[in-house]
This record gives structure tokens, C-alpha cells and sequence, in this order.
């Protein structure tokens, strides 16, 4: 997939945890874990304005695009 979520990377930049990322974003650990591993097939902007306001970051440093 040329797609690539980095929270694994933006997480432990800021000394987070999944379960205290998932409660402040509102999405359960399974589906961070989703997220983190690349498989999920869609993401919500309302979702992805939630991991940028926790995060503090831009959509841009969550997910990315990689050439195959």
C-alpha cells in the first residue's frame, strides 16, 4: 500500500499511549491499532480532525504517500 499512517512515530514523539490516545480522540484501541498497522481502508475527516487536535499536528503527519 503506498499510503502510510505514522502514529506509531507521532505517539512516541509525545510520550502517548494508545488507550489514553483513543479515549481524548473518541475511537476505541482496536480501531487505532487499525489504524497503526495500515489497514484501514477509510478514514473520517471528523476523525482525522480529532487525531490533528490531540496530536496537535497536521493531516500531513499522520498519513503520507510512498512511492511502491
Amino acid at each position: 500500500m503506498a499510503i502510510v499512517v505514522d502514529l506509531d512515530v507521532l505517539l512516541a514523539k509525545r510520550g502517548m499511549s494508545v488507550g489514553d490516545f483513543a479515549e481524548a480522540v473518541g475511537i476505541t484501541p482496536a480501531n487505532v491499532a487499525v489504524l497503526k498497522n495500515g489497514r484501514a481502508k477509510a478514514v473520517r475527516f471528523s476523525t482525522l480532525e480529532s487525531i490533528c487536535r490531540v496530536l496537535k499536528c497536521q493531516p500531513g503527519d499522520v498519513i503520507r504517500w510512498e512511492a511502491d
